[in-house]
């Protein structure tokens, strides 16, 4: 069994996902996905577009912009990889809002 935030007792949050793909080469930036609905309210702070995570037993959701070149299915695999890796065991639904050229930058 994989040694995970949640394993040891502390309540990974939305940033460490956010952190999690952000650090993914193919992922150009986090998006808000269809009408900003994929998104964690966060205390004392405007919303986290991009990330949500949901109570014991849902899914949790990104919404991603990526680089063109890798095979979405693969791409989609390896975010939720990322994903379980923080929040351990759980659905994870990934949303691709765009896609964009190789040399795109993170805004």
């Amino acid at each position: 069994m994989t040694d995970t935030p949640a394993r040891r007792g502390a309540a990974p949050g939305p940033d460490a996902v956010a952190a999690a793909v952000l650090a993914h080469p193919a992922v150009a930036r986090l998006d808000g996905g269809p009408f900003g609905s994929v998104a964690s309210y966060l205390p004392g702070r405007r919303r986290l577009l991009g990330v949500r995570v949901g109570a014991a037993g849902e899914a949790a959701e990104i919404a991603v912009v990526v680089r063109a070149g890798a095979p979405l299915p693969r791409l989609a695999g390896e975010l939720g990889a990322l994903v379980r890796a923080v929040l351990g065991p759980v659905p994870v639904e990934v949303t691709f809002a765009d896609v964009v050229g190789e040399g795109a930058g993170r805004r």
